[in-house]
């Protein structure tokens, strides 16, 4: 059995190939939003054409990928979604909370710092990790009955 999982979340940092490296050898299929940043601003107007005012800039690229998004969230078996320390990732609560009303099972990964802030998406997950590794933990446990170590 193939496991779809969705990396959703923070793009600044190598979370997700640390996820991607530490599965290889399970049956894992990785999809995820567009990770390079000005690719993923700039697609509304490279595709529908360019905004004078920074608002429906934003908005028409924010449209196009929640259409990648919402696809992507809507195949996957399992969402893991990262909140990083620096920025906030309001794409990231949205994207965790969509997760949840479609039933998908969600891994919400944030540091102890984000617990107090994050509590009410923490609630609606199956499972809130601090590392990338114990994400791969889960992954392997979901496919295998494995336990670490």
């Amino acid at each position: 059995m193939t496991l779809k999982v969705y990396l959703s979340g923070e793009i600044h940092t190598d979370w997700r190939e640390q996820i991607i490296e530490g599965a290889k050898g399970l049956d894992v299929a990785f999809d995820s939003p567009v990770t390079d940043h000005a690719a993923s601003d700039d697609c509304g107007v490279a595709i529908l054409g360019a905004e004078d005012n920074k608002f429906w800039h934003d908005h028409k690229g924010a449209m196009v990928n929640a259409i990648r998004t919402r696809k992507g969230i809507a195949d996957a078996d399992i969402v893991v979604v990262r909140f990083g320390e620096k920025y906030k990732q309001w794409n990231a609560a949205f994207d965790a909370g969509y997760a949840a009303a479609l039933g998908k099972s969600l891994i919400v990964l944030h540091g102890p710092e984000h617990a107090h802030a994050l509590k009410e998406v923490d609630a609606a997950a199956l499972a809130v990790a601090e590392r990338p590794e114990q994400v791969v933990q889960i992954l392997r446990y979901v496919l295998t009955g494995a336990l670490p170590g």
